[in-house]
């Protein structure tokens, strides 16, 4: 086992924590303080469910419909907008999923 990380384990030997050395927890934080897509002070649980997040239904449901009458040509402007503002929250929605996967395969790779 390396010498600047240690595991903190329960009576069943399960894994509860982790000790690192000064060295090692010093250039952790100081990659996170300078990575502003690392989501850092997130917990584990908190990371999954945003990896596993999705538009709300009603918001999922309104994109499909639009999606549909996009490719019908059948829309107002105001809902071409509305299309976009739709789309671009999935878009953002992805960069946050992906950035939560990234942070939690970095926390396992320690």
């Amino acid at each position: 086992m390396s010498e600047k990380l240690r595991y903190v384990t329960d009576e069943q030997g399960q894994r509860v924590g982790v000790l690192l050395d000064l060295e090692e927890y010093s250039q952790i934080t100081s990659q996170s303080s300078a990575d502003p897509d690392l989501l850092v002070g997130l917990s584990e649980a908190e990371l999954q469910a945003l990896a596993e997040s999705a538009l709300a239904p009603s918001a999922q449901a309104r994109l499909e419909d639009l999606l549909t009458r996009n490719v019908e040509a059948k829309f107002s402007p105001e809902e071409g907008a509305e299309l976009d503002r739709l789309l671009e929250q999935v878009d953002q929605l992805n960069v946050l999923k992906t950035r939560a996967i990234a942070f939690q395969k970095k926390i396992l790779s320690l």
